[in-house]
């Protein structure tokens, strides 16, 4: 099958080219970087050709709340448009574990419009809500810094190593479309601020973790289970102090 992933020279998108074109799909790995650009609509018709499932796994490269807004409303209308045109019969996003309960954050208001555009596309879809990943991990500890203290919530978290998001966006692309949204997150349940003082600990950073459950995440506050997943999501298989050794050891 022809498949076109937008936002496919990323993290996850680089593994998820890679695992599909082993399958021996064809594979599109569409990004400005390509020539292919879902905000001005550069090459977008011509990539999707005869294309059969679209993947889109692009974030905006601002979290300002406008400019958030604007990007995935922007691209998302220009993606689905393309597709509906190009007649795609099943549209992935990924998107965030939480993303419905966290709409005090610009950044998630973004998020569920995207969702809502899919939702109302016509186009068969599946939204998967993903839980952090593991390389995320070091930019919460840099939202929260103040002088040499991190401030970072009590919150559970259930992160993500981006091998099992890319295993997953995979098995999805190739089932068939669930017209709602499925769950992915890793193995293992961490409180926000013990995660990151783990992280921390390894990489032998001297900032000090602040325990404070009132503490913002990218703007808005946390209730306790906000950001993991409900029940029977898909669990990854690889665990954080696995990732966090290999980490250190590429260094």
């Amino acid at each position: 099958m022809k498949i076109v992933i937008i936002g496919g020279t990323g993290l996850i998108g680089t593994k998820t080219v890679a695992r599909l074109a082993a399958r021996g799909h064809d594979v599109i790995a569409a990004s400005p970087n390509t020539g292919i650009n879902t905000i001005t609509g550069e090459g977008l018709s011509k990539a999707l050709e005869g294309a059969e499932i679209v993947i889109d796994l692009a974030n905006s490269p601002s979290f300002e709340d406008t400019a958030v807004m604007e990007f995935f409303q922007t691209s998302g209308r220009n993606l689905l448009s393309a597709a509906n045109a190009a007649g795609v019969r099943h549209h992935i996003a990924l998107s965030v574990v939480g993303t419905d309960q966290l709409q005090g954050s610009g950044y998630f208001r973004a998020k569920k419009a995207q969702e809502d555009l899919i939702k109302a596309s016509g186009i068969p879809f599946t939204i998967v809500h993903s839980t952090q990943f593991f390389e995320f991990v070091s930019g919460i500890a840099n939202a929260g810094t103040v002088g040499n203290d991190t401030h970072l919530s009590t919150a559970f978290i259930q992160p993500i190593s981006s091998n099992d998001v890319a295993d997953a966006m995979t098995v999805f692309a190739l089932g068939e479309p669930v017209n709602g949204i499925v769950e992915i997150a890793g193995p293992d349940r961490f409180r926000m601020h013990e995660l990151v003082a783990k992280y921390l600990r390894a990489m032998q950073d001297p900032r000090t973790v602040i325990a404070d459950p009132k503490a913002a995440y990218f703007g808005v506050e946390l209730s306790e289970n906000a950001l993991v997943p409900g029940i029977n999501p898909r669990l990854g298989t690889n665990r954080f102090e696995d990732w966090l050794g290999h980490s250190i050891a590429a260094q």
